[in-house]
């Protein structure tokens, strides 16, 4: 009988040819046996988890009692906020349980808390999501851990993956010749692996188990080309909409193209961001913008196209990709050619800060406004006032001076007359003096305020300030230079940048 290549190796629907069963199969059946227990199946897609379920509950009989419902279709979210309310559901399976509502895990938390103390035996619950699902859905009911199973499905080990792939090899006849590299490339993902065999019998003209030939015949460079060039179809818009964030902000420091970035060099499908931001500490302002005043959770609600690619968790700030396709394209992409070609500007940082703001208590109106305004342009500004809880309990000089004295890659210095009043205006000013010959300080003259106390400053190029016009208006306008003059650098940075690559390569 012939047999289809499109049958073996598959890019979707459960495996015909070449199921197999990853590590955590025989702790799956357990579990599944045993009555009323509730199981939440975490782990990265296009790992197997789905279909493992499925074939598990098939090998113990009991298939013909299951419902299966996705999280993602609004008629079954619809019947999952009903489960708490009926009696004896059977086997119900809920796909992709970490896009639903707090509110319906909430409930789902107590559904399965009081299905483990009955011990039911016509009723269980199984919940089916990515990476850490199940950590939000104990967050609801700290006790139900001990009521639930959760089995976690990790990247499946090489030899998985090419179990997978001989299998293919005896369904077709045939073998091929780059197993090894497509092993490495599919990074424990057998989604991946089916994609990459696919492509490569494809080009080898192999369609069917009585294809005259019997042995590949691509390289893997070849291979991967052609998937990630039909990948980029799908993915490229995908990748600079969530890079890009609400607005594309060439100055700003590109906080999401950063996360995804992140994303794509992460081993576990997920980042738990609040760690990142520990190794990333130069990134921390401009992420912690995103993400605590819910730009990130509002971007991905606002895009559809992307909910199907990236999940937020929130609560835990949990960034995780949920399409191992999409993986494989943004770990296969040029990043710096990718960042270039969507407008950002010299994306490496030197400095933690763009801007430090030195000031007179008296004139914080002008300051904060300052800070909102850039901020919102994902440029990093140092603010004493969102800095508070990080100089608590330190020696404040030791943390202030090297953020004047060279942490930051400009200083703006509101000149009002209070300014040489104060103790920490006079300390930060000592930091910072010898930049203004490195043109680094940017200076704000105040209109009421007697010029000639800041003579040195009048050699370098400001901004004039007046206190009898609009607050808002002028607040603006500063903003809008210094942060031309931040994208003229970066750009400058990054022209130099490319002489010195093209020097080194003629050299």
């Amino acid at each position: 009988m012939k047999i289809y290549l499109e049958d073996v190796f598959k890019t979707s629907g459960l495996p015909t040819y070449t199921f197999v069963k990853p590590a955590e199969y025989t702790k799956l059946l357990v579990s599944l046996r045993t009555k009323g227990r509730g199981l939440v199946i975490e782990g990265p897609s296009g790992i197997g988890k789905t279909t493992s379920v499925i074939k598990a509950i098939d090998e113990i009989g009991f298939s013909n009692s299951v419902l299966n419902l996705s999280a993602r279709k609004r008629e079954d979210v619809e019947l999952i906020q009903f489960l708490p309310e009926m009696k004896d559901i059977g086997i119900v399976i809920v796909d992709d349980f970490h896009v639903l509502s707090n509110e319906i895990k909430k409930n789902l938390s107590d559904l399965m808390k009081t299905l483990a103390d009955e011990e039911s035996a016509k009723s269980k619950l199984i919940l089916i999501g990515i990476n850490k699902a199940g950590d939000s859905l104990v967050s609801f009911s700290p006790d139900l851990n001990n009521r639930i199973d959760t089995i976690r499905f990790e990247a499946n080990p090489n030899e998985k993956i090419e179990n997978m792939i001989e299998l293919g090899e005896q369904a077709l006849g045939i073998t091929i010749n780059v197993k090894q590299e497509l092993i490495e490339e599919s990074k424990g993902s057998f989604h991946i692996a089916q994609i990459l065999a696919k492509e490569t019998c494809i080009y080898s003209e192999i369609t069917d188990s009585e294809s005259s030939k019997k042995q590949t015949d691509a390289s893997i460079e070849i291979i991967k080309s052609k998937v990630i060039e039909e990948l980029d179809r799908l993915f490229y818009n995908k990748a600079r909409i969530f890079s890009i964030g609400s607005k594309l902000r060439r100055e700003g420091r590109a906080p999401y193209l950063h996360l995804l970035n992140w994303l794509a060099n992460s081993p576990d499908w997920s980042i738990h961001i609040d760690e990142l931001l520990n190794q990333h500490p130069h990134m921390k302002l401009s992420v912690n913008q995103v993400v605590e005043k819910g730009f990130l959770t509002n971007l991905l609600l606002q895009n559809p196209i992307l909910q199907d690619v990236i999940h937020f968790d929130n609560l835990s700030n949990v960034l995780t990709v949920e399409d191992p396709k999409f993986l494989f394209y943004i770990r296969n992409i040029l990043w710096n050619k990718f960042a270039q070609k969507i407008g950002f500007i010299g994306i490496v940082f030197d400095k933690p800060y763009d801007f430090a703001l030195s000031f007179a208590s008296e004139n914080r109106n002008l300051a904060e406004l300052l800070f909102d305004l850039l901020t919102e342009r994902e440029i990093s500004v140092f603010y004493d006032k969102n800095e508070q809880h990080r100089i608590l309990t330190v020696n404040v000089e030791d943390y202030l001076s090297p953020i004047y004295n060279s942490e930051a890659e400009y200083i703006i210095v509101l000149l009002s007359s209070n300014y040489p009043k104060k103790i920490w205006t006079k300390f930060e000013s000592t930091q910072f003096r010898q930049r203004f010959g490195e043109n680094a300080v940017i200076p704000i003259w105040y209109s009421d305020t007697d010029v000639s106390i800041f003579d040195e400053s009048k050699k370098y190029g400001g901004i004039e300030f007046n206190v009898n016009d609009d607050l808002e208006r002028q607040a603006v306008h500063i903003v809008e230079t210094v942060s031309k003059m931040l994208e003229e650098k970066r750009k400058n940075k990054q022209f130099h940048s490319h002489i010195q690559s093209d020097e080194e390569e003629t050299s």
